[in-house]
């Protein structure tokens, strides 16, 4: 994710310094206010990509603070900060249009999951707007790159259950390229014409994912103050592609299969039912079948959304695609940038072939725009691959080094945090670190201050 402009908007100097650190050290761009009445003033719309607010500050409050930004730019996500935070007063800030809410006292990863997730979801939105525009009737399977004999396999049955209007679950590991199935099956089906909508069930809070998909009446509940047609309404027509379809809560879940059984549902405060004609295509990576033993996930709707299931491979299961995936990559960028970086070099290629390649096609697409950021040869060499994955060179010169430096950062972690009585800022400033690392490598070499200062 590139960098993003923050706004904190909290009156307590120390936490707003935390709050930078951490951000800053992700590679953001922040601006923080003790005074919210002036963090309002400065606010304008197109600037600023995330609210960070407290709740409860002088002057006003951390409500105030959220109806007054959303006047100005309705779209931006705003986190809530709260000390004592309440069912009533979360549902309060979600239905005035938070995205979500954090409890003090919280911990850098906490805060950096949550704010990933909504500069992810801002992203999603964002991007579904544009989707059919930039995709309609340009869709075809020579979007989807390989020759493995595991692909092929894949793509035959995809032409097949794209004719057929039934409910698909497509599976894999995260990265390998779920949603581009899902828009391969949309885009080659009767339904093309109409709408393809996409939404991550897992990057939206379940406080407010049941009114995204099914929509509401104006008045059912504090802060709907208008009718809202849902996703389904939107794809009506075309197909609605749920992706982590494993993070749906058990309610929604109920509403979910009861629009499978009928093809109609009911918004949150109607007493009409709306038909809707929507093929539904979901996917995850988690294992479903594991979460219905659980009660996790409920039996009855799994079986409605798996009626044709489509397993996509990890990329090193399909190692023989990794040039040709190597190589598309490399034309868009060169494309985009116009640069003219030939390819791998022989070593680079076959470093790139025999890497595991946790994160899949995503992983490997990031890697090489990294390759081609600072790669001044024709080709990229093995040299600037190994800057960004473990060749099996790298990892074997590095093994030592790394085990070295890691008794040597323990060691003066804990000399560090004696010295100043276990304070992380001061051990931040007397480092000349900023405290987002010092906490990163605390957990990292699982330390704890209690057993430091013993």
């Amino acid at each position: 994710m590139s960098a993003k402009k923050i706004m904190i908007i909290d009156n307590e100097e120390g936490l707003c310094r935390m709050m930078e650190a951490v951000l800053m050290d992700d590679g953001h761009a922040v601006r923080s206010f003790t005074n919210p009445l002036e963090a309002v003033e400065v606010f304008r719309p197109g600037i600023w990509d995330l609210v960070i607010s407290d709740i409860k500050m002088p002057g006003i409050d951390g409500l105030e603070v959220l109806q007054r930004i959303k006047v100005v730019e309705t779209d931006i996500p705003v986190i809530i900060i709260t000390a004592f935070a309440t069912v009533e007063m979360s549902i309060q800030a979600l239905r005035k249009g938070a995205y979500d809410m954090l409890t003090k006292p919280f911990e850098p990863d906490e805060l950096l999951f949550r704010v990933r997730n909504a500069l992810s979801h801002n992203e999603l939105q964002n991007e579904n707007k544009h989707l059919r525009e930039e995709l309609a009737g340009k869709f075809n399977f020579g979007n989807i790159i390989g020759a493995s004999m595991a692909l092929q396999k894949l793509l035959e049955k995809v032409e097949k259950v794209a004719i057929r209007d039934t409910s698909v679950l497509i599976t894999g590991e995260s990265g390998t390229g779920k949603e581009l199935i899902a828009q391969a099956i949309h885009y080659n089906s009767p339904r093309k014409e109409k709408p393809f909508i996409a939404i991550n069930c897992g990057a939206i809070p379940d406080s407010v994912l049941e009114s995204e998909l099914f929509g509401h009446k104006k008045g059912s509940f504090t802060g709907a103050d208008s009718d809202k047609e849902g996703l389904l309404k939107a794809a009506d027509g075309g197909t609605l592609f749920l992706d982590e379809i494993g993070n749906l809560p058990l309610n929604v879940q109920k509403t979910l299969l009861r629009f499978l059984q009928e093809q109609e549902f009911r918004r949150i405060g109607d007493t009409q039912s709306t038909q809707v004609d929507v093929r539904l295509i979901s996917a995850t990576n988690a294992d479903l079948t594991n979460d219905v033993e659980k009660g996790a996930f409920r039996e009855d709707l799994f079986y409605r959304l798996n009626v044709i299931n489509l397993h996509l491979p990890p990329l090193r299961e399909r190692r023989t695609d990794i040039p040709l995936l190597a190589a598309h990559f490399i034309d868009l960028q060169n494309k985009k940038f116009n640069t003219s970086i030939k390819g791998l070099s022989a070593e680079a290629q076959r470093a790139a072939s025999e890497y595991s390649w946790p994160g899949n096609i995503r992983q490997l697409k990031n890697v090489i725009e990294a390759c081609l950021t600072i790669e001044t040869k024709e080709q990229i060499d093995l040299t600037t691959l190994a800057q960004f994955i473990e060749t099996e060179d790298k990892q074997s010169e590095e093994d030592d080094y790394n085990q070295a430096l890691g008794r040597f950062e323990i060691d003066y972690l804990r000399q560090l945090l004696r010295s100043v009585d276990g304070n992380i800022e001061e051990a931040a400033q007397k480092a000349g670190m900023n405290m987002a690392t010092i906490y990163r490598k605390l957990k990292k070499y699982g330390l704890r201050k209690e057993d430091v200062l013993d």
